[in-house]
């Protein structure tokens, strides 16, 4: 059990340092009032997480603690929801209806559909 909490860990470890970095990267990048790194990143993680599952699903992600690692620890690290809730909590108290609803629905429907895409890209290949 000690092992796989610590594969796990180190997953979830290097999934939030990438979400800092990319979601950083990609803020200072494009308009601030729109927060454009957390979507991107939840996107990425949607899409892999998709990708992850559907690769274990035609066995060429066989290993158990690999699989933990990159959709657990990975993914759960990579990917956040409490960022999603305070970003849309933070854009309704400025009064950005717009761009709440933009990326409150733009969040849910495209998270599907990447994840979505992640799992059917595993059946053509």
């Amino acid at each position: 059990m000690l092992k796989v909490l610590l594969v796990i860990g180190s997953g979830s470890f290097l999934g939030g340092i990438s979400r800092y970095l990319v979601s950083r990267y990609i803020q200072n990048t494009f308009i601030p009032a729109f927060p454009f790194g957390t979507f991107v990143v939840n996107l990425a993680g949607c899409f892999l997480i998709g990708l992850f599952f559907g690769l274990s699903e035609r066995g060429n992600l066989s290993n158990a603690e690999l699989r933990l690692f990159l959709t657990v620890g990975f993914c759960g690290g990579f990917t956040t929801f409490s960022t999603f809730s305070n970003e849309n909590l933070a854009l309704l108290r400025d009064g950005s209806f717009y761009y709440f609803t933009l990326y409150t629905g733009l969040s849910v429907f495209l998270g599907l559909a990447a994840t979505y895409g992640g799992n059917a890209i595993t059946k053509i290949f």
